[in-house]
């Protein structure tokens, strides 16, 4: 029996495998965006190594085209705290910042949670004029409040700033409304069934719902509070006794605008709190600012 004679086709040589993957234009579109991403990422990093490394520096190396500190000096850190009343300072900050978030959450968390979650006439009113201080600028006021302050004898210290959250927040109450639109008005009304009051309702019910929000809408507060330069120049000016680290920073590197490696060193100190309380708390910030705005 003669054997079967291939065909030239069947001996022919296999030819490469094709190709799997992304096609080539995807694969040069993910490499434009990663390269991008990454260039914006050295954009923002690079003003931070910036301040860090020249606050390792001598005040003779700052003034020089210089990048890396030759030797490190690590003495600016210490002089920030010999030279300066940089604690007194970060007490004052630490009591406004801390006092003014826990205003602005007793009274903003009810007014959010009314506006939201209670039906009345008038709330859409209310909540525009919300909006429209929101948007007033702090400076159309200034002499006014200003004036009433004064009369009140709390000018040179920082409780003009402190104080009126207690009346509630603007931008506090809208980022909590939006949030507190997002539960459902069913859960309110199973707890109003089973005899709950409104007050009971909303620290029960809606506010460990509500925790994501709470804690962005406190975030914001912290970190405006602690970062405040007009508020503190407008009232605590004139008592160097009541001034934040803020204030005192701007204050400080006017009076010494040639010594940039203690100027630095003590915009490190400022921001370590800031980027450890966001570090610890960025996964409720951010998963409050993903929430919010769901519904409107």
């Amino acid at each position: 029996m003669t054997a079967v004679s291939q065909s030239p086709l069947a001996r022919a040589p296999r030819g490469p495998a094709p190709r799997t993957g992304r096609p080539r234009g995807r694969t040069l579109v993910w490499i434009a965006e990663h390269a991008a991403l990454v260039a914006l990422g050295v954009l923002t990093v690079a003003p931070i190594v910036f301040v860090v490394l020249t606050s390792l520096m001598s005040s003779n190396q700052a003034l020089t085209a210089s990048i890396v500190p030759r030797p490190f000096d690590f003495s600016n850190y210490a002089r920030v705290f010999t030279e300066l009343p940089l604690t007194q300072w970060f007490g004052n900050s630490s009591m406004y910042a801390v006092l003014a978030t826990a205003f602005m959450l007793i009274s903003s968390v009810p007014a959010a949670y009314a506006l939201a979650q209670i039906e009345f006439r008038g709330a859409n009113l209310i909540f525009t004029v919300i909006i429209v201080a929101m948007l007033l600028p702090p400076q159309v006021t200034a002499v006014p409040v200003y004036v009433m302050w004064s009369h009140l004898h709390l000018t040179g210290t920082l409780w003009p700033l402190i104080l009126p959250n207690l009346l509630g927040d603007a931008f506090s109450i809208f980022l909590l409304r939006q949030f507190f639109m997002t539960i459902p008005k069913e859960y309110g009304d199973a707890a109003r069934m089973d005899g709950c009051s409104e007050w009971g309702v909303l620290w029960r019910v809606v506010v460990p719902m509500a925790r994501p929000g709470i804690a962005s809408a406190a975030i914001f507060m912290f970190f405006h509070s602690w970062n405040d330069y007009y508020g503190p120049l407008l009232y605590a000016s004139e008592n160097q006794a009541a001034w934040p680290v803020a204030y005192g920073l701007a204050t400080f590197r006017g009076q010494h605008g040639t010594d940039w490696s203690m100027t630095m060193a003590m915009t490190v100190v400022v921001m370590v709190p800031v980027v450890i309380i966001f570090f610890f708390a960025q996964k409720a910030f951010v998963e409050g600012i993903a929430l919010t705005g769901v519904k409107g």
